[in-house]
């Protein structure tokens, strides 16, 4: 009997044992047993010669599909080819035409005389019609000098501007263009038009589109392609007797060809990593190779054909094998294998009947296909752990970021704890972490036993807690252990914890730039599979990643700290005592930083009230200590009772020289953007000036309840020297609501600036009378106006003004007399007995007394006198004379010079300002 298993002789697939098929056994095999008796080689039998003709089918059918590809492929080149050839043929011709009938109407007779004439379209639309067609050309236009069409096809479009590229033309030169037209792509040529004296009076484009013109090259084309059709039908032709002349040389094959043949077949069929079972109709197994006996435990070398139901396999496996139906990579089991099977009929195309299966181990590749997803799996978690952790720079949102990344794809819980200084914005204490507090905790289910986020942490020695706080990773694969360090964090708690089922744990410890910051936790509860390595080193990734974002967060948080308290201590603590405006204020700083943004009232002399609002461009340290700067300079300024235009001029003249100092520190040019807006209100007047360099304009609340923005020049923002600012003043009735604001509360990237003046103007017409208090429209502006995450800081200042009472103030003219002197001087001590000021009567003569008498000798007229009561008692004298009075200390023997000594200890203030008139010196004494 043949052999069957092992080394069989037979062709794979050829249904054959031994390497014969039923109707051949007992016949001496081809070659190696002819060899021994010297017989002549035995005709081929036809299945053998039918095999070989199809093998050689095989092959010139290949030969077939090279030829046709080769003709194809030429056919191609040519047709290409002649199509570039004949779109470059068509444009040459289209040029020459276009060129040719522009020339040839552009030197026509009479040409120059009808563009010079003065109905240059009368006479040349018919030329230039006729030309048209007479040529086939599309248009033929004639042009002035300076591009207007005297004649077109389409008549509306003449006296309109010649469309192209006209301008060489008119300065004589011939140009020809191609372009894409609303007729299509189409040549046309523009050629000047010369006068006797060679100037160029106008100018004759004719065009014609590339679809007009056909080129001789396109008609090879069909030649081209009977050419290939005709070498395809040689080529089949050729194939057809080739393979006839294969078909009658099959019985060439000889003995040891066919033998060698069968013996590669062999050593490849055993020598594949595959095994390769052939089943008989009959259910027998006719061939296995060594893969295949390894695969299934079948012993090698075996010479019986047994049935594939006896081998004792799997049943699933022998269901397969034994049905005979097509079957496509299915996995079964074998031993302790898991093999893929495939299964084929034999009987296809005339084969003997019966199936063919093959056998692939799958064990191995099963198990590194789940390694490698397990891998790609963590990689994905952390690469999109990276970007959801650190979005804000929040030390806590940033550890429940962590937590959330980590739920439930790679543990079912997760707790963060962090240094409690961290928690408090400060700096983590030196040396080993002692106090932890909860930051995070997120988990599948609620209501597990977990500390709670804000509970204190104990730190047992030897728990995962207090490892990790070494600076050392943890990873308790089974906690349910009795002998496991966790439990004894707080066995309690780590009891009911267990029993619900917490089975694995890893801790990490969260450092950063070699700075312990806290531990992370990560469990398993509802995973069945504990923690390994490899997902402690995705841990130790999730913890550093987490770690940098919320050291940031924290030096964020420090710096925002410093810069919010720095702002603070910069801007005004409270409102000064005043009576001539009711005050309310709000400042919000954005979220995001600290920004430039600044508010003031500032007490002036006589009864006066100076209100600033201003803006410096940026956020930061930078933009806060600027803002100080600039405050610090206005109540500078204002000690010197400025107007509010002169005031701005010395601000911008500040803010360009801190821009100058910037530059030098730093080697570059530093623009230090700031804006602000200035007004002055007199509760005597009820009038107030103001000036505003770039800021944006106040809104004014009349007493019947009608919102205007006054007219004030914007002037440049500061910084800009030399540019002056105006001052504008308005009168402001009693019970006025003057609003002041920074661009803060209406400006947004959503809208126009208009949009939030709107509502501002809504949101202050809404308001009812009864309750229009400052502190009321400051709350209510906020209620409309403000975003819910403001990007740049708000300033808001509402004035309400006051009049001062005319009994409250006396004023007298004053003669260029010294003898009216005592006169006015009991005038004053009468005036200050009506208001029950006579404790102040004797200084206040003095006082008046000194300076009418310098208002006399020194200036110019007129002279007045005023007397305001107020929080304090204003003495103002008033003249015509800008020349300001210095205080000196006379020598001993000095008849004079002692006047405005006596002035300033007498008073408890005093000083100049300056008017469009002249000057007033004022004196200001304690009430009683």
């Amino acid at each position: 009997m043949a052999r069957f298993w092992g080394r069989s002789r037979a062709p794979a697939g050829s249904g054959s044992v031994g390497g014969k098929t039923p109707r051949d056994r007992g016949r001496p095999r081809p070659g190696r047993d002819q060899e021994n008796d010297g017989r002549p080689d035995p005709p081929l039998s036809p299945e053998r010669r039918r095999r070989a003709i199809l093998g050689m089918r095989s092959v010139a059918g290949q030969v077939f599909i090279l030829q046709v590809v080769i003709i194809l492929i030429l056919v191609v080149a040519a047709g290409i080819d002649i199509f570039v050839q004949a779109q470059q043929d068509t444009t040459t011709e289209a040029r020459n035409r276009s060129l040719a009938v522009a020339q040839t109407f552009a030197n026509s007779p009479g040409i120059v005389a009808a563009i010079e004439s003065p109905h240059p379209t009368a006479l040349l639309q018919p030329r230039a019609e006729a030309t048209r067609k007479a040529t086939g050309v599309d248009f033929v236009v004639v042009t002035d000098d300076h591009g207007i069409r005297y004649t077109h096809p389409i008549p509306n479009r003449i006296g309109k501007k010649f469309v192209g590229d006209i301008g060489p033309a008119l300065a004589g030169q011939v140009v020809t263009e191609t372009i894409k037209g609303t007729i299509g792509p189409l040549v046309q040529a523009i050629v000047p038009v010369f006068d006797a004296r060679h100037k160029v009076v106008g100018a004759v484009s004719a065009g014609i589109t590339l679809q007009k013109i056909s080129s001789a090259s396109q008609h090879r084309l069909p030649v081209v392609l009977g050419a290939g059709a005709l070498a395809l039908g040689l080529s089949t032709a050729g194939t057809w007797l080739v393979v006839r002349r294969l078909r009658r040389q099959t019985h060439g094959l000889g003995p040891a060809e066919m033998t060698r043949m069968y013996e590669h077949h062999d050593a490849v069929l055993h020598a594949v990593r595959e095994g390769v079972l052939i089943i008989g109709d009959d259910g027998r197994v006719l061939l296995a190779n060594d893969e295949a006996c390894r695969l299934l435990d079948l012993p090698i070398g075996a010479h019986e054909t047994p049935l594939v139901t006896s081998l004792g396999l799997d049943h699933r496996l022998t269901d397969l094998l034994a049905s005979g139906r097509p079957v496509t990579d299915e996995v079964v089991g074998a031993g302790d294998r898991l093999i893929v099977v495939n299964v084929r009929t034999t009987d296809r195309n005339g084969g003997p009947p019966g199936v063919v299966a093959t056998l692939r181990d799958s064990t191995e590749l099963r198990a590194l296909t789940g390694k490698a997803d397990q891998a790609r799996k963590r990689l994905k978690l952390l690469y999109e752990a990276s970007g959801a952790i650190g979005t804000t720079l929040d030390v806590t949102r940033t550890a429940e970021e962590l937590t959330e990344a980590a739920v439930p794809r790679f543990a079912d819980f997760a707790s963060v704890d962090l240094a409690e200084p961290l928690l408090r914005g400060d700096e983590p204490e030196g040396g080993r972490v002692l106090h932890l507090r909860r930051a995070a905790l997120h988990g599948v289910r609620p209501g597990m036993p977990f500390f709670q986020v804000g509970a204190s942490i104990p730190l047992t020695s030897g728990t995962p807690h207090a490892r990790a706080l070494d600076g050392r990773s943890v990873l308790e694969a089974d906690v349910s252990d009795p002998a496991s360090d966790w439990r004894r964090t707080d066995p309690a708690r780590t009891e009911r914890l267990v029993a619900q089922g917490i089975h694995s744990l890893i801790t990490v410890p969260l450092l950063a730039r070699g700075v312990l910051l806290g531990v992370a936790h990560f469990y398993r509860a509802e995973k069945p599979e504990p923690f390994d390595t490899d997902d402690l080193w995705v841990a130790e990734e999730l913890g550093a990643r987490t770690a940098v974002s919320i050291d940031n967060a924290r030096r964020f948080a420090r710096e925002h700290r410093m810069a919010v308290t720095l702002q603070h201590s910069l801007l005004p603590g409270g409102l000064p005592e005043q009576s001539a405006l009711d005050v309310a204020y709000r400042y919000l700083p954005a979220q995001a930083g600290v920004g430039g943004d600044w508010f003031d009232v500032i007490p002036l002399p006589g009864a006066r009230v100076a209100l600033v609002v201003g803006d410096v461009v940026g956020h930061g340290l930078h933009a806060a200590a600027t803002m100080g700067r600039l405050r610090t300079a206005v109540h500078n300024f204002s000690t010197l009772d400025l107007p509010p235009d002169e005031l701005l001029g010395h601000l911008d003249v500040l803010v360009n020289q801190i821009d100058q100092d910037s530059s030098a520190a730093d080697g570059e040019t530093a623009i230090t953007g700031a804006t602000c807006l200035y007004a002055i209100y007199d509760p005597v007047s009820r009038r107030c000036s103001m000036a505003r360099a770039g800021h944006l304009p106040p809104a004014l609340v009349r007493p019947d309840g009608a919102v205007e923005f006054p007219d004030v020049p914007a002037g440049p923002p500061l910084g800009l020297v030399g540019v002056p600012y105006e001052t504008v003043e308005l009168d402001l009735p009693e019970g006025s609501l003057l609003v002041l604001y920074t661009d803060g509360l209406v400006e947004d990237r959503s809208w126009d600036i208009d949009v939030g003046l709107d509502r501002l103007r809504a949101a202050l017409s809404q308001q009812p009378v009864r309750t229009r208090t400052p502190e009321a429209t400051c709350q209510a502006v906020l209620d409309a106006l403000l975003p819910d995450h403001p990007t740049d800081d708000v300033a808001l200042l509402v004035a309400r003004t006051r009049a001062l009472p005319s009994d409250q103030v006396a004023t007298w003219d004053v003669p260029a007399d010294p003898a009216a002197v005592g006169r006015v001087r009991a005038d004053v001590a009468e005036r200050l007995a009506d208001w029950g000021l006579d404790v102040l009567a004797f200084t206040t003569e003095l006082i008046i007394s000194e300076l009418i008498t310098n208002a006399i000798r020194y200036a110019t007229g007129p002279i007045r006198v005023r007397l305001l009561r107020d929080r304090a008692l204003v003495c103002e004298v008033a003249d015509g004379s800008s020349t300001s009075p210095h205080l000196r200390y006379a020598a001993a023997t000095d008849e004079g010079g002692r006047g405005l000594f006596l002035v300033a200890q007498l008073s408890e203030r005093w000083g100049t300002r300056y008017t469009a008139d002249g000057k007033v010196i004022w004196a200001e004494q304690l009430l009683p």
